[in-house]
């Protein structure tokens, strides 16, 4: 079963300098690793697979779901997509603790979970995660290890379709990030969800990759020319 269709294009502007994002392929690996330097079109891909940036031509298909076709007018919301996605810096919300982080995964809208409710499933992966002697501090009184993993949790609230991860590393010191690497490849063969990690580490494909797309200057590159991107 093919779990990842993409072909996309987008054309990107910022001042004067334009670029172009031009993207597709097709693959039934359960871990997907997109590779390439800064600057190759990574994150921009990922963004438009989870629709917070729309494409200008194309289709994104996901586990046999069509997520936005251009020629057929479908364009889901991020919401409606059913993506977790998991931002560099994790994005978590200074004000909340890492239990009302996690359980704002699951609520509609922009209230606050109040700090001392109890969430079932909030409790659940707080468990699954370890992070029961944290679970009321603040994002900045926890580790970097730790933010990450209340991230994860707050994005695996809603039972995602897929897990999109954007560096999920990058942040981390290198001693910590070989075991997050097995915890976060252990998660995935436990809950089963298909994950698209893009990095620039050759680390983070040896443990997360069951197949790999090259990108460079935002266009998929195979044979010679991969390996050149692999060593840009």
């Amino acid at each position: 079963m093919v779990i990842w269709d993409l072909d996309i294009s987008k054309r990107l502007q910022h001042g004067r300098t334009k670029f172009e994002l031009r993207v597709a392929f097709e693959s039934d690996a359960p871990r997907l690793v997109l590779f390439g330097p800064s600057g190759a079109g990574k994150t921009q891909t990922l963004k438009v697979l989870a629709g917070l940036v729309r494409a200008d031509r194309g289709h994104v298909r996901v586990a046999g779901r069509t997520l936005y076709s251009g020629s057929h007018g479908v364009d889901l919301s991020p919401q409606q997509r059913r993506l977790a996605y998991v931002f560099q810096d994790y994005a978590l919300f200074p004000h909340l603790t890492v239990r009302q982080n996690i359980a704002f995964g699951r609520r509609g809208g922009w209230i606050n979970p109040p700090r001392r409710m109890r969430d079932e499933p909030a409790e659940r992966w707080i468990e699954t995660f370890r992070m029961q002697s944290v679970a009321d501090h603040f994002p900045h009184q926890i580790s970097g290890g730790q933010r990450q993993r209340t991230a994860l949790a707050r994005a695996l609230m809603n039972e995602p379709t897929a897990l999109l991860l954007d560096e999920p590393f990058a942040a981390l010191d290198k001693g910590l990030r070989q075991r997050l690497r097995e915890d976060l490849a252990g998660l995935q063969r436990e809950l089963k969800i298909p994950m698209l990690t893009i990095t620039h580490d050759d680390d983070d494909v040896q443990s997360l990759a069951d197949q790999v797309i090259h990108l460079r200057a935002g266009q998929v590159v195979t044979g010679a020319d991969a390996a050149q991107a692999d060593e840009a």
